[in-house]
């Protein structure tokens, strides 16, 4: 097996298992840029994917293969309404936002539990029928060499998310909104004496941050999982959260990162394929993220400067 053919399956699996860490980044970089930290990215994605596989499996009779799209825009939407959680006590109420997120994840994680074994009578959901499956783009899939690399065998939500990515780093760069958030996460009293409403930006960024994250645990659920159960997410949420720091709290470089963390993960579905991994026990390409994990944070987290009023609550007149 020569080095394009193994591109030719490392890089369509770490595209597909990149795309939920992505969206989920993506949101971290909104909440994070206003100032508010985020603990709460994996809560999200779990209650994310809970809703996608939960409203797939009532709608899919119905609605057939539409089934799986619909679930991911009404799980993104529901954990948008859900993030409110975490910033009013950590806006409004002005609680650790740490502790806040911390028990954001705690209470996604029971409530979908609850509801799943009150409608199911067990720990899991069923197996949902339509997924959002992997496509061969249309002439693009036949172009020698890269056609094989980046344009076969991907999900649409793949592409979705690396172009959203570009969509973000213009809103948040590019425009009167972009600048407004930015600035209430680095210094929020020079915001506030120019006349942005600090708390309002602060809430728009933890709400946009539910609403990717809704939609990074969806793509995860109906792309990968097919179904849901406690330990559907795994610490998918905390790699969405080590990406947006490794990229520095920028659209870019958080997608930059997630595709390499994805990579990662793809190498323990993919290492049996490969002649150099074939060897390597699986074990040690499943923990493969989380090593690569710790070293980058350890390696760049301490030349990557977030927000300076990040993690800090805004109260006006004080200094």
């Amino acid at each position: 097996m020569n080095i394009v053919e193994i591109l030719a399956i490392i890089i369509p699996t770490a595209l597909y298992s990149a795309a939920p860490l992505v969206f989920t980044a993506l949101g971290g970089v909104f909440s994070e840029r206003s100032g508010v930290v985020n603990i709460g990215l994996e809560g999200l994605m779990l209650f994310g994917a809970f809703t996608s596989i939960t409203t797939t499996l009532l709608m899919q009779d119905s609605v057939g293969s539409v089934a799986p799209w619909l679930s991911i825009v009404i799980a993104g939407i529901v954990c948008a309404l859900f993030a409110i959680i975490h910033a009013f006590a950590s806006i409004t109420l002005k609680a650790d936002q740490v502790v806040s997120g911390v028990a954001l994840n705690f209470l996604a994680s029971g409530l979908s539990v609850f509801i799943i074994k009150q409608l199911f009578g067990k720990g899991q959901t069923d197996f949902i029928t339509y997924r959002v499956d992997k496509i061969d783009v249309p002439v693009l899939s036949q172009i020698p060499v890269l056609g094989k690399w980046f344009f076969s065998s991907i999900p649409v939500t793949s592409y979705l998310a690396i172009i959203l990515a570009f969509v973000c780093w213009y809103v948040l760069y590019k425009t009167p909104f972009g600048l407004r958030l930015r600035s209430v996460g680095e210094h929020p009293m020079a915001a506030d004496t120019m006349g942005i409403n600090v708390i309002k930006m602060r809430y728009i960024g933890v709400i946009v941050s539910g609403f990717f994250a809704g939609i990074g645990g969806a793509v995860y659920a109906t792309s990968i999982s097919g179904n849901f159960s406690a330990t559907t997410i795994a610490g998918q949420g905390f790699l969405a959260l080590a990406a947006l720091i490794f990229g520095k709290w920028h659209p870019l470089g958080a997608m930059g990162a997630a595709i390499f963390f994805g990579l990662a993960q793809s190498l323990s579905i993919t290492g049996a394929q490969i002649p150099v991994l074939q060897d390597i026990p699986s074990v040690y390409l499943r923990i493969a993220p989380y090593v690569l994990t710790i070293l980058a944070l350890t390696g760049f987290v301490g030349r990557a400067e977030g927000p300076k009023a990040l993690g800090t609550s805004y109260e006006k007149g004080k200094r």
